[in-house]
């Protein structure tokens, strides 16, 4: 399979030579296009920090983080704004909509800075939040709306340019089960119906147990990585919780 995203021998330092603080140490891996990746870690572990470096939120210490072919690591200016514009797919853990501007217009204010006609953005609109189950609430705005179906706008307005990859920063952490689960079932649409490739930080095992993969990250390095296969998600969720007890993590606490 075509790999999508390659990290390279990334590393993040904080701090100066009397304080250095290693965030990310030597981390390498990749995602191959149409993955569904989940980076799991106890708080503090690296697991944002590196997500920030991927979305290009922060800048790596070394190494090289490739998308497509393309070193991130070097763009700048307007090459580094298109790249975040057109190539990627961002979804936060507080949805971070407009709170002056419709569903609708939320989803739609990614395709107008394109300058996509209205004709293409109605419709790319309307078929996105068919998908997503969304198509009620186009008219209202974020503080009419319940926290899964703000996640889900966000999840809309992350997928409508068509990006070569999807970042999403836990996601379900600010929503309750109900609400996880129909956000969950909707990225597992995303990406074997849409082919979406995913990469998701969650501190959550019943969250990772959706993905295909998950990378566990301790002290700013991989620890351990596990796929799904053939396994049952329930089977997929047994497996993260016997890597998360080698973490020595507790899940009500830190993982």
């Amino acid at each position: 399979m075509e790999n999508i995203l390659k990290i390279d021998k990334i590393e993040k330092y904080y701090g100066n030579k009397g304080s250095l603080t290693k965030a990310v140490d030597n981390i390498s891996f990749d995602v191959n296009t149409g993955e569904f990746v989940a980076i799991m870690g106890a708080s503090g572990s690296g697991k944002t920090t590196l997500l920030n470096l991927i979305s290009t939120i922060d800048k790596v210490t070394s190494g090289h983080i490739y998308v497509a072919d393309s070193d991130i690591t070097k763009l700048k200016g307007n090459d580094l704004n298109k790249f975040r514009r057109e190539e990627l797919g961002f979804i936060f853990q507080d949805f971070n909509l407009l709170d002056t501007l419709t569903a609708y217009e939320n989803i739609a204010l990614a395709l107008s800075i394109q300058n996509v006609s209205a004709s293409q953005i109605d419709k790319r609109i309307k078929k996105v939040a068919g998908d997503l189950g969304i198509t009620s609430v186009l008219k209202k705005y974020p503080y009419q709306m319940s926290g899964g179906q703000k996640q889900r706008v966000a999840s809309a307005r992350a997928i409508i340019t068509d990006p070569k990859l999807i970042l999403a920063d836990e996601p379900t952490g600010a929503l309750d089960s109900k609400s996880s689960k129909m956000l969950l079932e909707s990225f597992n649409y995303l990406n074997s119906e849409k082919k979406a490739t995913i990469l998701m930080v969650t501190h959550d095992a019943f969250t990772a147990s959706y993905a295909s993969r998950v990378i566990f990250i301790k002290d700013g390095k991989i620890f351990n990585e596990i796929h799904k296969g053939k396994n049952t998600r329930k089977e997929f969720f047994d497996k993260i919780i016997d890597v998360v007890t080698l973490l020595g993590g507790d899940l009500n606490d830190a993982l």
